[in-house]
């Protein structure tokens, strides 16, 4: 049965995509399946396009067009459940911005980053709307909650007093006499003593649970991480950081039972953020997948911000919020979240948390500050065991001298050259996570790389893209002296000549 309606949700979602591309009438079809305008058929709609778009590039943007129409079509459509209506359009720019790039389409993009405003005001005031709805509920079980343990106390004080009257009657009667006659009335003075004892207990055990808190030993706590305010910006992003620390830091304070949701804002796709891939699944956390609508907007603390929101008013057993940004946008996060009566701990690099989110935070957990580049150091001078450790220019110009004594590769030096493409390769499986992007404003491997081989036998040849040797050729002149031709001269320039003297150190 899940099967079936899985494929009935596939082939509706095929229909209406036919349909919005032949310009039929939409709203019937959406008015005969309100059911399956929910949460599913938006990631549905996600994954397939994605996948059409991946498979087939060449009919891309004429895929896209029909996405943005048919999405524009669902959000203004009023019937069924409005906040999945919205989703589903939301899913559908989202997906669109892939190829729709403001370089490339510019109208196009133009148009989804309007719709995608829109979609996102309309989801924050649902959301606002749901909240307060909620928070009403909340005062009004809470008014009952008091108003019963009101009730429990009164009947226990009570109950007290029966006990007390009563120890005090079945005292007196005994002291009073001691004949048989009385006994029964005894005997039934402490039978009924002992039920209202039993009630006293019950009650007190009632109003004891009624006080208790709810979040004890639950799944109380969720983390939510700025990976872009960790790695310090993406121009050069510092990786010198332990999630797992993180983590048992947090654990270890008195506000933490159980983490029950981890989540972790970037752009994944960014191969240098390769290296926290099995961190993040050995701890659990889920990647959120980030793509920015633009230059000017932090789209990761858009998505993080609304994602808190919604944690916090769809799932009352969290209790605590994690933040782990310095980010002081989040400061007005932190207030909100106060009202919905929530505790937030803020985690960051030591001297540089925005002084007002630390403020508002009701714990702040400190993260040591990343290591700083050693700089002008001399090759001779390295040691490390971790190339991520050293200076990128140092452990580079290392690996390029370790060409010199391969000698296949030095044979591909003096005949001509090594192809940059492979010298990145060979860069990548001596150096871990190796970018030349680490050095500051540098973009191209080969500016990289001729940097590195400044003052060094090895050249970077621009015109068939190779590296290779700077050799030396020594030739009579005049018959009595020698005239040295290096690769400056006019005559290397146009030819690279080989010999059987070069000086490799």
């Amino acid at each position: 049965m899940p099967n079936e309606a899985a494929n009935q949700e596939q082939d509706f979602l095929i229909d209406l995509l036919r349909a919005t591309y032949q310009n039929q009438e939409i709203y019937p079809i959406l008015q005969s399946n309100l059911s399956k305008l929910n949460d599913d058929l938006a990631l549905k709609l996600r994954k397939r396009v994605s996948d059409r778009f991946a498979k087939e590039p060449a009919i891309a943007i004429n895929l896209a067009r029909v996405i943005i129409k048919l999405s524009t079509i669902i959000q203004e459509f009023q019937q069924g459940n409005i906040a999945s209506n919205l989703e589903i359009a939301i899913a559908g720019y989202e997906t669109v911005l892939q190829v729709c790039t403001r370089e490339a389409f510019p109208q196009e993009w133009d148009i989804v980053q309007q719709a995608l405003v829109t979609a996102y005001q309309q989801r924050q005031y649902i959301l606002s709307r749901t909240i307060g709805e909620l928070r009403e509920q909340t005062v009004q079980t809470q008014s009952q909650i008091n108003t019963l343990t009101e009730q429990l106390q009164e009947e226990l004080q009570k109950a007290k007093l029966q006990v007390n009257d009563l120890t005090t009657t079945i005292t007196e009667l005994k002291q009073e006499t001691s004949s048989s006659e009385s006994a029964p009335e005894i005997t039934s003075l402490i039978a009924e003593l002992k039920e209202l004892k039993q009630r006293q207990i019950r009650v007190e055990q009632f109003t004891s649970t009624a006080h208790a808190s709810p979040n004890i030993g639950q799944f109380n706590t969720a983390i939510f991480y700025d990976i872009e305010n960790l790695t310090m910006g993406r121009s050069n992003p510092n990786l010198n950081f332990s999630l797992k620390q993180i983590q048992t830091n947090l654990e270890n304070t008195n506000l933490v039972n159980k983490i029950a949701i981890q989540c972790a804002y970037a752009d994944w796709s960014d191969s240098r953020l390769r290296l926290l891939k099995n961190e993040i699944q050995e701890l659990g956390i889920e990647a959120i997948q980030i793509f920015d609508y633009s230059h000017k907007r932090n789209a990761a603390d858009m998505q993080l911000a609304i994602d808190i929101m919604e944690l916090a008013q769809s799932r009352p057993t969290l209790q605590v919020f994690v933040i782990v940004s310095g980010d002081g946008a989040f400061a007005a996060l932190a207030k909100k979240l106060h009202e919905y009566g929530k505790t937030v701990i803020g985690c960051a690099y030591e001297g540089q948390i925005n002084r007002i989110l630390k403020s508002v935070c009701d714990c702040f957990i400190p993260i040591p500050a990343p290591q700083a580049k050693i700089e002008n150091i001399s090759i001779n001078e390295v040691i490390s065991e971790s190339p991520l450790n050293d200076d990128i220019l140092v452990v580079t110009k290392k690996a390029l001298e370790e060409l010199k004594q391969n000698i296949e590769q030095l044979s591909q030096l003096k005949q001509g050259g090594i192809p940059i493409s492979q010298i990145h390769k060979i860069l990548r499986e001596k150096i871990p996570a190796f970018d030349q992007k680490r050095e500051k404003h540098v973009e191209k491997l080969t500016t990289f790389l001729k940097k590195i081989i400044e003052g060094t036998n090895i050249c970077l040849s621009i015109e068939n893209n190779k590296l290779i040797l700077r050799e030396t050729l020594t030739i009579g002149y005049n018959g009595s002296s020698n005239k040295t031709l290096n690769s400056d001269s006019s005559y290397l320039r146009t030819k690279v000549l080989t010999t059987n003297s070069v000086n490799l150190s």
